[in-house]
């Protein structure tokens, strides 16, 4: 493992940010966006909300189409782990671009080598993989594996998870916007543990894990036909406000599982490769999942997802054809490949939790200095900012949190918004200086809200 180099990463903060027009967004990305919208629906709610048109990208940093300068707190929701336009990624994908486009699900070098790298840095026996363009795909093909490999077809997941947005996927949420009002037959859905939020304490008002298991008990007993193949969840909700379980959740729930015969599925579309500190968020409980979906930063930007199987699972992908078209692009490969390499030899990992020490410094002051800030918490680079109106009731703040990402963008600041939750992902290979200035910001913008909406 290598060692990370600030140099290579630095972020002048003469320049970034620079806002540069009048108004934000400028009248280049103001026109830019009133053509889109003639053509396209379904815009995210970090669209909607600034509808800023960006033109390039380096690193931790970017730019628009008005040349207005930001620090990138979003990495592309989650995606550009390792910041803009990594020089090695960028020329992997250009290599394969002039050399080998699409080869279907045939043998490629470079998805061989891709494969036994990730049969390298993959803990335990996570060694059968299936490759695809989508953290969706990837979902969707976990849940045919778990149904073939059990001959069970139920699925069990969590409120507030988020999964993907086709079908089966959706089913695994309860996200009406998506999939309208009813979830395909088979998929059920039971609370997980939220430590600020817990549905059962303990009498020090901790949360009590067991309690949780005790109802996931009675639920399957009570509420399935007891044919559940597999329980389904993010290890760090992402959509859902950056909610991170009690460190005794997964130890307890995988015996919970064994115990009954049904597999356990992390989603790990949005925490893998990096983002957290580890290759997969789950290693941080020393928790082995029997299938993993790997997506957003696996690529560093390059559509590419993978699913990961155990061993005595891996049967029960022989029986999905689960290849697709664009699984074994080379491309792609070529993408995933460097991005685990340049982990590995700039010591990424390392550094992902050296910022998360750093962030967390600054975000624990946050809870003393403002009266809207609830909680905090994160791991790594994947954190999260929850704003209430009252800090006894913890009733949630939403038209502080749009104002808050509205006011920090428009400083400089490049982010992600969830309603009454600020999540932030900044790459992992930000430099000091970036981070706090990132965290300067909104500071800044939590205290002119909090000034605005209370006085």
């Amino acid at each position: 493992m290598g060692k990370y180099n600030p140099a290579a990463y630095a972020v002048d903060l003469k320049q970034f940010p620079s806002i540069k027009t009048a108004t934000l967004p400028g009248p280049k990305s103001q026109a830019l966006h009133a053509r889109a919208v003639k053509h396209i629906r379904g815009l995210s709610e970090q669209v909607r909300l600034f509808p800023v048109a960006f033109e390039s990208g380096q690193g931790c940093t970017l730019t628009d189409a008005d040349g207005n300068r930001y620090i990138d707190f979003s990495s592309g929701i989650y995606v550009t782990t390792l910041g803009h336009c990594h020089p090695k990624i960028s020329e992997a994908v250009a290599t394969y671009a002039k050399k080998l486009m699409n080869a279907h699900d045939f043998t490629s070098e470079i998805k061989v080598r891709l494969l036994e790298k990730m049969a390298a840095v993959l803990p335990g026996d996570l060694k059968c993989f299936q490759l695809y363009d989508s953290g969706t795909t990837a979902v969707e093909a976990a849940l045919r594996t778990c149904r073939a490999a059990t001959g069970k077809n139920e699925f069990i997941s969590c409120f507030r998870d988020f999964h993907g947005k086709s079908g089966h996927a959706v089913s695994l949420a309860r996200m009406n916007k998506f999939n309208g009002p009813t979830r395909s037959p088979g998929f059920y859905m039971v609370p997980r543990p939220d430590t600020y939020r817990p549905l059962w304490a303990r009498p020090d008002g901790t949360l009590d894990t067991e309690k949780y298991l005790e109802f996931y008990d009675l639920f399957i007993k009570e509420s399935t036909t007891n044919q559940v193949a597999a329980f389904v969840l993010e290890p760090i909700q992402g959509w859902g406000g950056t909610i991170i379980p009690p460190d005794d959740f997964f130890p307890k729930l995988r015996k919970f599982l064994d115990e009954r015969k049904i597999l356990l599925v992390a989603d790990e579309v949005l925490t893998s490769i990096g983002r957290t500190g580890k290759w997969i968020c789950m290693e941080h409980w020393n928790t082995l999942p029997d299938v993993v979906t790997i997506g957003k930063g696996f690529g560093n930007g390059f559509p590419v997802t993978a699913m990961a199987v155990r061993a005595p699972f891996a049967e029960g992908v022989d029986k999905i054809s689960a290849s697709t078209s664009y699984g074994g692009n080379p491309m792609a490969c070529a993408a995933a490949l460097a991005s685990l390499e340049v982990i590995e030899e700039e010591g990424l990992l390392e550094r992902a939790r050296e910022l998360e020490t750093l962030f967390h410094k600054r975000m624990d002051a946050w809870k003393q200095k403002f009266r809207i800030v609830g909680d905090t918490r994160g791991k790594g680079c994947l954190l999260g900012v929850e704003l209430v109106k009252d800090k006894a009731t913890k009733e949630p703040f939403d038209e502080a949190g749009k104002l808050v990402y509205q006011h920090a963008f428009r400083k400089g600041l490049a982010w992600i918004p969830a309603g009454h939750i600020l999540r932030m992902s900044p790459p992992i290979v930000m430099p000091d200086n970036a981070a706090h200035k990132g965290m300067d910001i909104i500071e800044e913008s939590i205290g002119e809200v909090e000034k605005k909406l209370l006085g």
